[in-house]
């Protein structure tokens, strides 16, 4: 009888212990976002591109990030498996550029879609692709900008 007035309190004891840390668990809700850090010695400017569900393509931009800070771009779990970056080197210039095209503005803006940028009074841009897989959360750390290759007058 003593025995298994032990094996009840030992198996309460440890149901109460996973209760607990359940309860522990759901105050701290693991983080999780798309996240860019700037690794370089300059200020750089960052634009994103992304789509959530049966919303259209949305490019939202600029963050400004000073050299060796970081910054969330989106909150939250990574609903979509691709997301667009662009960004520019504003001291020593060049680009993180790619061949997906967006639109963007000169100054802080949301755009909704990606069709017609020009005549939509945007500029259209080159994006480079994110492929996050599975991942709930995403860092892109900025190392080296490309230099656009200059044009030579003759």
């Amino acid at each position: 009888m003593i025995l298994v007035r032990k094996k009840c309190f030992t198996y309460l004891l440890s149901l109460a212990y996973v209760i607990l840390i359940v309860i522990l668990l759901s105050c701290y809700p693991l983080q999780a976002e798309f996240r860019v850090c700037n690794k370089t010695s300059s200020k750089v400017g960052i634009v994103i591109g992304h789509k959530s569900h049966d919303q259209p393509w949305i490019t939202e931009g600029w963050w400004n990030l000073h050299s060796g800070t970081c910054k969330i771009l989106v909150s939250g779990p990574l609903v979509s498996r691709y997301y667009y970056l662009y960004a520019v080197d504003y001291d020593n210039g060049g680009e993180w550029s790619g061949p997906a095209f967006m639109c963007t503005y000169e100054k802080q803006f949301t755009i909704k879609g990606i069709e017609n940028c020009v005549k939509r009074g945007y500029e259209r841009t080159g994006f480079s692709e994110i492929d996050t897989g599975k991942h709930r959360s995403w860092t892109v750390n900025l190392i080296t900008a490309v230099k656009k290759a200059e044009k030579v007058l003759n």
